[in-house]
C-alpha cells in the first residue's frame, strides 16, 4: 500500500500578509478619524506614545532592553524618520483628501526607497526598475493633476499641499529603511520597533503639547487614536517583523499592494468616501510601477534566437 504523502506546511506567512494589509489600511481610516478633532501632531504624537506603551513591556518580557541600550542612538534617531515624520505628514495629509488617496500614495514607498538605495548603496536600477519608477511617478503626476479624492470642501491648492505631504512621508520611509540598514542591521527587531517609538514620540512631545486642540475630543477621536496605536502601530510593526523572518523582504513587500485595497475599502464603507475611476486608474498605474521598480515583476527577455529559427 503506497503510504500517504505528508501534508505539506499552510503558508502561515499569507495569514500575516493578509493581517498586515488589514491593520496598515486602516490606519488611514483612523489618522483621518484623529486628525479632524487633534490636528496632524498631536494625532502623531498619541500614536507612537501609545505605540511605545504597547511594545514596550513586550521588549522587557523577551529581554531585549540590552540591545536597545547599546544602539539606542540610531534607534531613537531613525524613529523620528520612521514614524515621527512620516506619521505627522500623513496626518496632516488626511485633514483635506481621502484616506483612500492616501494609502495609494503611501504605495510609492518602494519606488521611493529603490531611488534612496541608489544613492546610500549604489544599488543602480536596471531597465526594468528604471521603468517602474518612470510609471509610477507618472501615476503619482496623474493624481496631482486631478482633484479626486478630495475631502468636500478642500480646494486643488490644499490637494497638491497634502499629496507633498504624502511624498514627502514616503522619502522618509524610504530614507529611514536604508539607515536601518546601515546602522541597525543584526538589531532585533523588537528593539528596534520600540526605540523607533521612543524616539518618535520624544521628538513630537512639545510640538504636539503646543498645539493641543483647545477643545476635549471626542470620545470617537479618542478611540480611533487608541486603535490606531495599539494595532495598527505595535501590533502591525510585530507581525511585520515576522513576516520578514517567515517569508524574506521580497514577500513581505507585497503588503504595499493589499494597503491600498482594503484603505479604499474601509473609506468607502466607513467614511463614505467616493473612489473614482480616475483615482483607480492612477492606483493601478502607481501598482504596477512599484512592481517593476522593486524588481517583483521584470520584464522578460525574448529569447534567443535558434540557428534554425534564424535560417
Amino acid at each position: 500500500m503506497t503510504p500517504i504523502p505528508p501534508a505539506r506546511p499552510a503558508k502561515r506567512w499569507l495569514v500575516d500578509l493578509v493581517l498586515l494589509g488589514m491593520l496598515w489600511g486602516a490606519s488611514f481610516l483612523f489618522m483621518r478619524i484623529g486628525a479632524a478633532e487633534f490636528g496632524a501632531l498631536p494625532t502623531a504624537a498619541v500614536r507612537v506614545g501609545i505605540g511605545m506603551l504597547f511594545l514596550l513591556p513586550l521588549l522587557f518580557m523577551r529581554g531585549q532592553w540590552s540591545s536597545l541600550k547599546q544602539y539606542w542612538k540610531p534607534a531613537l534617531s531613525i524613529g523620528v524618520l520612521n514614524s515621527g515624520l512620516p506619521f505627522a505628514f500623513f496626518a496632516f495629509a488626511l485633514l483635506t483628501i481621502n484616506s483612500g488617496l492616501g494609502a495609494v500614495l503611501n504605495a510609492t514607498v518602494p519606488m521611493f526607497g529603490a531611488l534612496v538605495a541608489w544613492g546610500f548603496f549604489g544599488e543602480r536600477p536596471d531597465r526594468s526598475r528604471t521603468l517602474g519608477l518612470v510609471i509610477g511617478f507618472a501615476g503619482v503626476a496623474m493624481l496631482a493633476g486631478r482633484s479626486a479624492g478630495l475631502q468636500s470642501g478642500a480646494d486643488e491648492t490644499a490637494a497638491r499641499w497634502a499629496i507633498a505631504a504624502c511624498l514627502a512621508a514616503c522619502i522618509c520611509y524610504a530614507v529611514s529603511a536604508s539607515l536601518t540598514r546601515k546602522h541597525l542591521t543584526g538589531v532585533p527587531t523588537l528593539a528596534t520597533a520600540a526605540g523607533s517609538q521612543i524616539g518618535a514620540t520624544l521628538a513630537l512631545a512639545l510640538p504636539a503639547l503646543w498645539l493641543w486642540p483647545a477643545r476635549m475630543p471626542s470620545l470617537k477621536a479618542w478611540l480611533a487614536l487608541v486603535v490606531l496605536g495599539t494595532a495598527c502601530t505595535g501590533l502591525a510593526y510585530i507581525l511585520f517583523f515576522r513576516l520578514i523572518e517567515r517569508a524574506g523582504p521580497a514577500r513581505a513587500l507585497t503588503v504595499t499592494f493589499l494597503v491600498p485595497v482594503f484603505a479604499l475599502f474601509y473609506g468607502a464603507v466607513f467614511l463614505g468616501e467616493e473612489i473614482t475611476q480616475w483615482m483607480l486608474a492612477c492606483a493601478v498605474v502607481i501598482v504596477c510601477g512599484v512592481a517593476l521598480s522593486t524588481g517583483l515583476v521584470r520584464l522578460g527577455r525574448r529569447p534567443a534566437a535558434t540557428v534554425q529559427e534564424r535560417r
